[in-house]
């Protein structure tokens, strides 16, 4: 891929055009901001007899967490609470092992549909 930047200000060089800086996808906020945006885009197409369950595989088995909250802690970590078989957990997850399927879950009869909260660790 040709840098046109770079040959124009080879051409003349008192034009130092600056390059944009890279967006930092490694930093759990960034992450935190794209996963935000998927599962947002997902919960919008769910009946109100689903909600949000993220499958995940890296325990060497397949485990379903109904999430209610997303987070992070700056700058590596993320943080999913919710229910795995009834019981209220917390997973940690550092952002390089991000692994799992955005899938639905029917919800419980006789609950109100839980929404997942997105916020930041402090």
């Amino acid at each position: 891929m040709i840098d046109y930047g770079v040959i124009h200000s080879a051409l003349n060089p008192a034009i130092i055009e600056p390059k944009p800086s890279p967006i930092a996808y490694s930093y759990s906020d960034t992450q935190f901001e794209i996963l935000k945006k998927y599962i947002e885009e997902y919960q919008a197409t769910l009946d109100d007899e689903h909600e949000v369950g993220l499958l995940l595989t890296n325990f060497g088995q397949t485990i379903t967490m109904q999430v209610c909250e997303i987070s992070y802690e700056e700058s590596v970590l993320l943080i999913f609470k919710g229910y795995v078989n009834g019981k209220y957990s917390t997973l940690i997850q550092h952002v390089s092992q991000l692994n799992f399927l955005i899938t639905s879950v029917e919800k419980e009869p006789n609950r109100p549909k839980r929404r997942i909260g997105f916020g930041v660790e402090q």
